[in-house]
């Protein structure tokens, strides 16, 4: 549960602070993705390309940090 301080009644800064928030939990993500029925076929393949996409960012850091980029 996201928990958000208004400080002196300054609601626009307490909102902006939650948005951050929920933008680095992937709140805003999940929700975009549950907004409609993902078939189990189509989440797999989601999920497989999501992972491949995590692989390839790892190997280009890995070959950047080895200089070889």
């Amino acid at each position: 549960m996201v928990t958000i301080v208004v400080r002196d009644n300054n609601v626009e800064q307490a909102l902006r602070a939650l948005k951050k928030k929920m933008q680095r939990e992937g709140t805003f993500r999940e929700m975009k993705r549950r907004k409609f029925y993902e078939k189990p076929s189509e989440r797999r393949a989601r999920q497989k390309a999501e992972a491949v996409r995590r692989a390839r960012k790892l190997q280009r850091k890995k070959m950047q940090r080895e200089g070889l980029i």
